[in-house]
């Protein structure tokens, strides 16, 4: 069975059980840790604007608590499928626990084809979902956010069914909002922060100087082209991005603003005045010190990791690299940084968010920034730490950073009622 092919459920307890091997994870705590703690399976009849009505079906799997509320987007897509959904508030947990923010895991997604839908069905979707889990989400309790075909305005839509049946504002029940609304400063670009405040202290552990260093990015939507944005700002020269339509390569470098100009200009970064048309698998494989995949999963295979030449991988992308291409990677000592570290930038800054809300407070960019780069800093020290301990790649460090945490938590709280 191929990575793509693989259940993801299973992937992620498979994950689970390599790690407990690993850290010699308490039983107990194991056993908790293999199925989620809550599966909510939701009916949702919405009007379509043709009149007629159409049941849809939601989900929002809460994984694990121990640590605090649960945290996790929201997904509208055709293919969400209960299995995913459950993988995905599996990392979710993970992701909180490695940056080490007082958050559980969980996710939400529902099945639907947002880009069929207009702006009143999208709406009216939100609202239903949102009603039919209003007992099961709460500041204190589980903190929605966007994830794939969401964003700010559903976070909106959300927040505003959820106060209305409160009978009061409730700001903090919700994260990625609009700043108009409590949204923070800073999160639009916290994703691409992170992971390039990660590819830096990668490189400071490698000596390898970044002013003059060179830099692939594959995907140029909001992750990919701010982290192009802040490579840049810290000396590195961008030989090559690319999107879903292709990629261009210019041996000069590439000045982000004027590709994300062209972007904006014609939907994509191909033919770009100046550049070379480059492939996606060429990209990958490009004599660069850096890559940052920000694309789609599966993007590194086991087929293209021998001929990866990069010294350092920061995963802006969710799974980008297969366990295969792991395994090569790992091998011919590539510094990968994995996802669970590398992109949650975006989840740290959703929990500052929170904070902000929960005390009716607004910091300025400056300051969301300077905690991020402490959060991730840390973080970025303990799983490099751990991985040394353990003698595994740093993808397996952060899994038992995080896994350990989350196991300790089990352990102190107990079972009630036994």
């Amino acid at each position: 069975m191929s990575s793509k092919e693989m259940n993801p459920y299973e992937n992620a307890m498979k994950q689970l059980e390599n790690t407990a091997s690993l850290v010699k994870l308490d039983p107990d705590a194991h056993e908790m840790l293999r199925q989620p703690k809550r599966i909510l399976s939701v009916s949702l009849p919405v009007r379509m604007d043709n009149g007629k009505v159409k049941n849809l079906q939601g989900y929002r799997v809460q994984f694990n608590d121990a640590r605090g509320p649960y945290k996790g987007g929201i997904r509208y897509h055709p293919a969400v499928t209960l299995d995913e959904v459950k993988a995905l508030a599996t990392w979710m947990t993970w992701k909180c626990s490695v940056v080490n923010i007082p958050y559980g895991g969980a996710k939400g997604g529902v099945i639907c084809d947002p880009k069929n839908m207009s702006m009143g069905e999208k709406e009216r979707v939100t609202r239903r979902y949102t009603a039919m889990i209003a007992d099961f989400i709460g500041p204190y309790r589980d903190v929605p956010a966007p994830d794939v075909y969401t964003d700010s305005q559903t976070m909106a839509w959300i927040l505003d069914t959820y106060s209305q049946i409160k009978g009061y504002q409730v700001p903090e029940v919700v994260t990625g909002k609009p700043i108009a609304l409590g949204g923070s400063e800073g999160r639009n670009n916290s994703t691409a922060r992170g992971c390039i405040i990660c590819a830096r202290e990668a490189a400071k552990l490698l000596k390898m100087p970044l002013k003059g260093a060179t830099a692939a990015v594959q995907g140029y939507g909001n992750a990919g082209s701010w982290s192009a944005v802040f490579l840049a700002e810290l000396g590195v020269k961008i030989l090559a991005v690319s999107d879903s339509k292709g990629g261009i390569y210019s041996k000069s470098g590439l000045d982000p603003a004027k590709v994300q100009a062209h972007k904006d200009k014609t939907s994509s970064v191909v033919n770009m005045p100046g550049t070379t048309p480059m492939s996606n698998e060429e990209l990958l494989t490009l004599d660069v010190d850096l890559l940052i995949p920000a694309a789609l999963e599966n993007s590194i295979t086991a087929k293209l990791a021998p001929q990866v030449k990069a010294k350092i991988i920061s995963e802006a992308a969710n799974g980008p690299t297969t366990p295969e291409a792991d395994k090569i990677l790992e091998k011919n000592k590539v510094l990968l940084i994995p996802d669970i570290l590398a992109n949650a930038g975006g989840v740290a800054v959703s929990y500052l968010e929170w904070v902000q809300n929960l005390n009716r407070e607004h910091w300025t960019e400056e300051e969301v920034n300077a905690k991020l780069e402490k959060i991730m800093v840390t973080a970025f020290k303990s799983c490099n730490e751990t991985s040394k301990k353990y003698n595994v790649a740093m993808r397996d460090g952060a899994l038992a950073v995080a896994v350990n945490r989350v196991a300790d938590a089990i352990k102190l709280l107990g079972i009630w009622p036994q």
